[in-house]
């Protein structure tokens, strides 16, 4: 199905996180279960294909009896929406509804992930979105901005299982408070959730959750970005689904990362720097020569060049990709050299700017990973096992999922150097954390 039939995102996400694949694989499933249950009515793909694509929004009695013991969770939970009857009273949000909003968007965000949050959580998340209702408009923005700003920094320091559960819950505050917000105020909570959003897509992606669950949320980041008409946040979140892209697909790469320079969008100085880079390494991973990659490089300084020095600290609601410096763009081409075959010009920039810029510790932890992969394809396992020992060191508690990645690929590559004591030390200690 193509993504824009997708309308309802939960049941699609919540049968994939289940290994129903298909929609053929879920409907035989749906039969078996009704079987089980001692219900006679059955469904078809063509049912399946209506739910998924929001044309039937309510199932029927026995289809919700067979659905709930399939996903253990309401027809809410799955996207579907129960019919509104009419009444006498005035339209309105309750606390009782915005505590089902919340639990719905719990439910989403953490399919298919640990830790999942247990009920005081919860109910303090769900707390929290009345008291941002409290709040003075200006108060209001305020409070949710500072709150996304604290997870996105817990993430660089802790990992994002420490974040995620703050971020579904101020995702969930803005999308009920935007339901009934009027005009300007509508916008700026939308503009705000498209921040949100797309942290949450990396959170996920992060936390090792599937392709799905970050799909939705990249998907989320461009509608709200569309609906308040910010171009810039729909480019990058182009560029940002470049970045998600595994690199066995460079072809998809390459083409979401062009998006983000080409569409009808002008992305800032910064965030452009940044895609002619994933442009870099898309091209290197295609088989394009090292002239080309360099010449994309440049690109990327060019972009750079333009932009206005940083006002302050980067934070997740300032100025839109600011924390793009020329620091992190010399190792990103570190990377792209390194794709590239590069290995030593790879290894000379990773060893130079490694050691003097500053990053917080979840992209130190990457950086040097991608080094200690550089340092093997350079011949230099020891030195590769020593980096990589540092890296491992920085991403165990913190648990950040595509650091840890990139170790065991560097683990794959030292695999020849298996006697060697400091590359038999560093592939121990791996095996030991991924076997906790």
């Amino acid at each position: 199905m193509p993504e824009h039939a997708v309308a309802n995102w939960r049941f699609v996400t919540a049968r994939i996180e289940r290994a129903w694949h298909t929609q053929e694989d879920f409907a035989a499933a749906y039969d078996e279960r009704a079987r089980e249950l001692g219900e006679r009515a059955r469904i078809s793909v063509r049912q399946v294909r209506r739910w998924e694509s929001g044309e039937s929004t309510w199932p029927n009695r026995d289809a919700r009896r067979v659905l709930k013991s399939m996903f253990d969770c309401p027809p809410e939970d799955l996207g579907f929406r129960r019919p509104v009857r009419p009444s006498g009273r005035r339209p309105g949000r309750s606390g009782q509804q915005l505590e089902e909003h919340v639990r719905r968007r719990m439910f989403l965000g953490l399919a298919g992930m640990a830790p999942v949050l247990d009920l005081a959580a919860l109910e303090h998340l769900t707390a929290a979105a009345h008291h941002a209702r409290s709040h003075s408009e200006g108060e209001l923005l305020d409070h949710l901005r500072t709150a996304l700003d604290d997870a996105a920094r817990a993430d660089g320091l802790a990992g994002p299982h420490e974040a995620l559960p703050t971020v579904l819950g101020i995702l969930a505050a803005i999308d009920f408070t935007a339901g009934t917000a009027a005009g300007g105020l509508r916008r700026e909570l939308l503009v705000l959730g498209a921040r949100g959003a797309e942290l949450a897509a990396w959170l996920h992606r992060d936390a090792g959750a599937g392709a799905p669950a970050v799909a939705y949320w990249h998907h989320q980041t461009k509608e709200w970005a569309t609906l308040s008409g910010d171009g810039a946040m729909h480019a990058y979140v182009l560029l940002r689904q470049a970045q998600a892209t595994d690199r066995t697909d460079p072809a998809r790469m390459l083409d979401l990362a062009r998006a983000a320079t080409t569409g009808p969008w002008t992305l800032p100085p910064r965030p452009r720097a940044e895609a002619f880079q994933q442009q870099a390494r898309a091209l290197a991973l295609t088989g394009a020569d090292v002239e080309e990659v360099a010449r994309t490089l440049d690109q990327a300084h060019h972009a750079l060049d333009q932009a206005a020095p940083p006002s302050g600290p980067a934070t997740c609601t300032g100025p839109l990709g600011d924390a793009y410096t020329n620091e992190r763009l010399m190792v990103q081409s570190a990377i792209c050299y390194r794709e590239v075959g590069q290995n030593e010009r790879a290894v000379e920039l990773f060893g130079e700017h490694l050691s003097t810029a500053r990053f917080a510790p979840r992209d130190r932890a990457f950086f040097t990973a991608q080094y200690s992969g550089a340092l093997v394809a350079a011949g230099e396992p020891d030195e590769a096992a020593a980096a990589a020992m540092k890296a491992l060191a920085l991403a165990a508690d913190a648990r950040f999922g595509q650091v840890l990645a990139e170790l065991h690929r560097t683990a794959d590559h030292l695999a020849p150097y298996a006697r060697r004591p400091p590359v038999r030390e560093f592939r121990q200690r791996l095996g030991e954390l991924a076997a906790a």
